[in-house]
């Protein structure tokens, strides 16, 4: 008789004990109920939701997000604003262009999409670490300044650039490619490619932020000297921190010029620049999923707010006074954003719930 062990059977008596299955990952058993509403919401989206919400809400959604999600990570972790991410994504998407296949045949080189899309992520990542190896020798406003300038210098040079970026006109026709028989630029696949990625996205930073690396980043974050002292090498951290930040807009970048069909340098004009600070900062700073609420606030803001201002009678290219007002209402009320917000109503109604701190009520 083969010998049993007692450790899988103490293993099987806890299972019994807590009603769960043992083969049962411990991550998913931590995950609350409404993830699961959430994620089951997402998977079945195509069956209730027309082509416009799935490819111009969500997709393009999901996509700031994840635009976003780099620079939260690099201010909520590193402690380091950046405002050189749209340009990172814009130049994965103007890589995937030229190494790819586009509407212009005299620059586009037509190498295959497997090595294609790694090509344009490590360019991308490369121009990251080059930001942040200038950008970490600063601090503050000379920072934000200092990626801002690279932004501007990064839009006029793709604008006056006839040779490798096509000038003014951009790239057109830029569309990926079909695998598996698969059109991924109609709208139902589209969702769910941006779905993937950013699912992949969220996850990923979720794992870097609680590995030895994401620690490390917010002790340097809040105290450098003393990590430092400890042996930390503070330059290599901030500057990996925009390695990898910037690899995840460039997996952005190349979804945003699948999506648009095209490239230019207006992807990466000023305002847009300035839209993915709003976005990051309405959906809160602190969290991984904050990015994507405040790019689906924005999206929605940007699509509909031209009808909201039309019906009061102004004019509808002045949509950007509403995403301003919005903005400026949810950094007075919370500096945290939305989810600072929901934490507070939270913490709130939970003192309104105890009876030893409703003052009258308690006895």
């Amino acid at each position: 008789m083969a010998a049993v062990d007692p450790t899988s059977v103490e293993r099987g008596r806890r299972a019994a004990r807590t009603g769960q299955a043992s083969d049962v990952p411990a991550w998913l058993q931590g995950l609350p109920v409404s993830w699961w509403v959430v994620g089951v919401i997402l998977l079945f989206m195509p069956v209730v939701a027309n082509d416009f919400i799935l490819f111009q809400i969500f997709g393009w959604g999901f996509i700031l997000g994840m635009i976003a999600l780099s620079l939260m990570f690099l201010g909520g972790y590193g402690g380091m604003v950046s405002l050189a991410q749209m340009s990172i994504a814009a130049l994965a998407g103007y890589m995937i262009a030229i190494l790819g296949s586009s509407g212009v045949q005299t620059i586009s080189l037509n190498w295959p999409w497997w090595l294609a899309i790694p090509v344009a992520i490590f360019i991308a990542a490369a121009f990251a670490t080059m930001i942040g190896a200038l950008a970490v020798r600063t601090e503050g406003i000379y920072t934000i300044m200092i990626t801002l300038a690279i932004a501007a210098a990064f839009f006029y040079f793709t604008r006056q650039n006839y040779t490798i970026f096509n000038g003014y006109t951009g790239f057109a026709n830029v569309v990926p490619p079909d695998l598996f028989g698969i059109n991924w630029r109609r709208s139902v696949p589209f969702y769910y490619l941006s779905l993937a990625c950013a699912v992949i996205a969220y996850c990923v930073v979720v794992y870097v932020s609680r590995s030895p690396f994401g620690l490390a980043l917010q002790g340097v974050r809040d105290n450098p000297r003393r990590m430092a002292a400890l042996g930390f090498n503070v330059f290599a951290h901030r500057v990996f921190a925009y390695t990898f930040a910037g690899a995840i807009a460039a997996v952005a970048g190349i979804l945003m010029a699948w999506q648009n069909a095209q490239i230019s340098p207006g992807t990466a004009g000023l305002p847009a620049v300035i839209d993915i600070l709003v976005i990051a900062v309405v959906g809160g700073m602190k969290r991984p999923i904050g990015p994507f609420i405040g790019a689906l606030i924005y999206v929605v803001l940007r699509t509909f707010a031209p009808d909201i201002l039309l019906t009061l009678g102004l004019s509808g290219d002045r949509f950007k006074l509403l995403i301003g007002l919005g903005f400026l209402a949810i950094v007075y009320w919370s500096p945290d954003g939305v989810l600072g917000l929901w934490e507070h109503w939270r913490a709130r109604r939970a003192k309104a719930g105890d009876p030893l701190t409703r003052g009258g009520d308690a006895q």
